[in-house]
This record gives C-alpha cells, structure tokens and sequence, in this order.
C-alpha cells in the first residue's frame, strides 16, 4: 500500500463510527469509499443478523441479505435510493461474490454483475458504466457481520492487488463501527422488548371512571423501578396502585416487577388497602434482597363518590377540584415497603375521601417533584399548579393533561416519571 493511499485510510477511517445509528455508519462508509475509492458501493448484513438477532452468519448455500446504505459518485442520494433502496432484501447463493467474501472471509473480485442486478443498473447512466467490481467481508471481534461491494466505472483503472489490500483494512475497520452499532441496537431492542412485558398491558377501567397514566424512563433507560397498575373490582369499583422501587435500569426492574405482580394478585382479592399494603410490606421483606420501595394504593367507588387510600412511604395523592383548584391530601404516610412490619399492625392506615364527579385524583412517583436542584415542596407547588391550569382549560381531557403535565416537568431528568391520573365520570350515578 502506498502512502498516498495509506493516508487516504487513515482519513477515511477516522469519518466512520461517529455515532451507534446502524443506517448512519453504514452510510459513512459510503460517504468515504465514493467517490475517494469507488464509484459505486453498498454495504449488507445477513437478514437473520438483524431481524432474529443472531450472533453470527452461518454458511447455509444461500442468505437472505438486507441493504443498509448504497451510493453513485456524482449522483444525490435519493437517486442511489431510488436503484438501490435502503432495507431491500434480496437471496444470494454460494455463486454470489458477496456470498464467497463472507464464506471464504476475503475480498473477492468480478466483473460482471447478476443479470437482474445488470438490468436494474441500466436504468441509470452513471451506474450502467459500472464495469468492476470487488466484494469484501465485513468481519469484527472474529464474526462475519456481512459484506460491501465497491465498483468502478469502465473508464477507471479496474481493482488491483494494492486496491485489494487497501479495501481489506478500509472493510475490517469499518465492521467495528458497524458491529458496534449493530451490539447497541440489539441492546435497545431487548431493553425495549423487556419494557413492553414489564409494564401493564391496556388497563380494564369500569366504566363509571376515567383513567389516564404516563410513565416516562430516565435518560436512556427504558426500564426503571417506577410501576402503575390498575385493576378492576366488583361493583364497577377499581383499585390503582402506583409504586417506585429505588433506583433504575435492569435490577431496579427486576424488583419492580416482583413488588407489581405481588400488588395485583393482592389486589385481585379485594382486600382493604393497609391489609394489602401489610402483606406487600411482608413479601418484600421476604426478598432475596429486600428493596427499598413506596407505594400508594387506593380503592375508587364512583357510586359512592369516595376514595380509600393507604401509604407505604409513598408522595401523598393530589386532589383536583373541577374550576382547577388543588389540594395535597393529609394521609398517614405509613413507612416503605419491607419495613413497616418492624412497626406492627399499625404501620399502613387507610384513610376514605370524597371524590366528587369533575374531581381529579392524582398519584405520582418522586421524578415527579423531587431533584437535586428543585426542593420537595417546590416540585409539589409545580406539580398542583400544572394540573390545575391545565384541567381547567376548556377541552382538556384527562389523557391530553397527563401527557402535557409529565413532559413539562421533566427538565430535569433525573429520576423515571410516572403519573396516573383519574376521576369519575359525571354520568358515573345516572
């Protein structure tokens, strides 16, 4: 390799891998390779790599392989697009120089493409000069990611041994960007797979209430230790619980989700609420690792306008009175979870409201209300005050309040952010 070219790698190189975005880096391998080395060039994975989340390509006699970018010297992007789309799918068998790069982990020259292939390429002026063409293996960490293929046009000196060399170093640097970002969107894709299992599916609400609710992760994350549920009781009464378990990410999860089942399977019984908060307080101290953990638990009865609540340790409930006044609710704050047997029998008490039609419930975790830079009592004032201006808006449902409120208080970002809000019907009685 000369140094000319040499320098040209190093360069080129140092353009890919800036961020985990697959599309993106493969793209960047594009934006270098045309027109600096080719005048054509796409990159591919093994379908089964990205769609099942394989962690290697297997020789099979044929592959199913899907087009993560390609590019035409001199030609816009959409005009590459528009021969080549992006995602296309496309079989390759053991003939397929692509095939035969990945299979025999070298790159792999010809001159002549498939005939479907060379019919597509007609169609375009610029790729109908496309006369030679080499295919190299995109390995990284000693796996086989998928492969790029690079062409010249007729009138450009063809692919050479130095050219071979060049594209080999050029293939095995840009497959670490490439598996990077193709481990981090596997890594999202789980986390978001395991999101949609640990939170509750679509909530059964009776039909004399209104229930809407927001759980928003911290940062990146998309599992934390914050749960809600709603389940419904006899006589068209629900029970809603709202729980934050300390932490967040993958073991905060963990322990959210053995405290939510607990919850629901006890709230299934329609037991009082402290009776269902005492025997949550005695599984959680039976954990493994007993967690630190709030909740709040209350009981909606839309024919009697009223409301049972009890605490374990948790933010005490706002109420929100039709015209947009607002209240904190004076309960007794009981102790968090896994804790409170230490106090006995009267560690969670429960306390009835009235909860008159027009009236907002709402209950929330300290994302919420608390950060380092935000005193408690000030986050709670935020809180009533977004609620109150914004319920009382004329057309405001309770869904659309719930989105707004959650967003606008979460400049912070510290901490996950749930808020679930509910109130009866005013036809609830009729």
């Amino acid at each position: 390799m000369s140094r000319e070219q040499a320098d040209w790698l190093g360069d080129a190189t140092a353009k890919i891998g800036s961020s985990l975005d697959l599309t993106r880096t493969a793209r960047e391998v594009i934006g270098v390779a045309v027109p600096g080395f080719a005048d054509a060039a796409a990159v591919f994975m093994p379908e089964r790599l990205l769609a099942a989340g394989e962690g290697a390509w297997r020789r099979n006699g044929h592959t199913a392989m899907r087009r993560l970018a390609a590019g035409l010297g001199g030609q816009p992007e959409a005009v590459a697009d528009s021969l080549l789309p992006p995602c296309e799918v496309m079989m390759v068998g053991e003939d397929s120089p692509a095939y035969r790069a990945m299979a025999e982990r070298r790159p792999v020259r010809y001159d002549r493409l498939s005939p479907q292939m060379a019919e597509r390429m007609a169609r375009h002026p610029a790729a109908s000069k496309l006369a030679s063409f080499l295919a190299a293996p995109l390995i990284a960490r000693g796996t086989v990611l998928g492969c790029a293929t690079f062409a010249r046009a007729g009138d450009a000196p063809g692919f050479g041994p130095s050219d071979v060399a060049q594209l080999a170093e050029l293939a095995s640097r840009a497959a670490l960007s490439i598996d990077n970002a193709r481990l981090y969107d596997r890594q999202r894709q789980t986390a978001a797979a395991l999101q949609r299992g640990l939170l509750p599916g679509r909530p059964r609400v009776p039909a004399g209430l209104e229930v809407a609710h927001r759980y928003l992760p911290v940062g990146d994350s998309v599992v934390g230790g914050d749960w809600y549920d709603i389940v419904p009781l006899p006589g068209g009464r629900a029970a809603l619980i709202v729980g934050d378990a300390m932490g967040h990410g993958p073991e905060a999860a963990a322990v959210m989700v053995q405290l939510r089942t607990a919850a629901h399977t006890l709230a299934d019984l329609d037991l009082p609420p402290a009776d269902v908060l005492r025997r949550l307080d005695k599984m959680a101290a039976e954990m493994t690792r007993a967690p630190f953990a709030t909740c709040v638990y209350a009981v909606l009865d839309p024919w009697a306008e009223s409301c049972v609540i009890a605490q374990a340790g948790h933010h005490p409930p706002l109420l929100v009175l039709p015209g947009g006044r607002t209240r904190v609710l004076d309960l007794p704050p009981g102790l968090p979870l896994a804790v409170g047997a230490e106090a006995g029998p009267g560690a969670f008490e429960a306390t009835q409201i009235s909860l008159p039609p027009g009236g907002t419930l709402a209950l929330y975790t300290d994302g919420l209300v608390e950060s380092r830079t935000q005193p408690l009592d000030h986050g709670v004032a935020a809180l009533r005050g977004a609620l109150g201006s914004t319920l009382a808006q004329a057309g405001a449902t309770l869904d659309s309040t719930c989105a707004a409120v959650a967003e606008s208080l979460r400049d912070h970002d510290e901490d996950d952010i749930t808020l679930v809000l509910a109130r009866i019907r005013a036809t609830a009685r009729g």
